[in-house]
């Protein structure tokens, strides 16, 4: 470059002002002080697979439901009725970046009795594009969760074909809680 070019792209960038670190999770739902937090030796290993991975086609939508969810489920979670709780940005991100990010978000919203989730994938042109092998491994990565009741394409105000929300179910902390406050109400 020379002294020229530099004072060009200087000139095209002085009112630019750069951005703010942008965090990848967002967490919409303030946990709970009753949920307890396991010590730090606890954590699980990450056992979401690696290696070869079926693509699915952009034409394919992502939809899952675990046995014995009531399609009514999966119908509320398509058209959003549910509110979102937090959310995971995985643009651009390199696979195994993702793969560990997925994880350790998935056990911190379990951690959190946490309900509806929103991952934001990208959305590619092409099936080989790097958007669609994140959504082609998250496909697979979100099964391998026995919290995950269900997952699918997320609504246009969402990210559309670029994100998913995924419904989890509720945890025994969550079924007695509600439990409690139904008891309470019926007194």
């Amino acid at each position: 470059m020379n002294l020229d070019d530099k004072d060009l792209f200087r000139d095209a960038m002085e009112d630019v002002t750069p951005l703010k670190d942008c965090a990848n999770v967002h967490w919409l739902k303030t946990s709970t002080p009753k949920t307890p937090r396991p010590p730090a030796n606890e954590e699980m290993e990450n056992f979401l697979i690696r290696g070869f991975l079926d693509i699915v086609p952009l034409s394919e939508p992502l939809e899952y439901k675990a046995e014995g969810i009531q399609q009514g489920v999966l119908d509320k979670l398509r058209l959003g009725k549910y509110r979102l709780d937090a959310s995971l940005n995985l643009l651009r991100q390199p696979v195994e970046n993702c793969r560990q990010q997925l994880f350790t978000f998935m056990m911190e919203a379990r951690k959190d009795n946490l309900r509806n989730l929103l991952i934001v994938h990208g959305k590619g042109r092409e099936d080989e594009s790097h958007a669609n092998i994140v959504r082609s491994y998250l496909a697979r990565w979100l099964q391998q969760f026995d919290d995950v009741q269900a997952f699918c394409m997320a609504q246009p105000q969402h990210g559309g074909s670029g994100a998913i929300y995924v419904g989890m179910r509720k945890t025994e902390q969550a079924r007695l809680d509600n439990r409690e406050r139904h008891a309470k109400r019926s007194r």
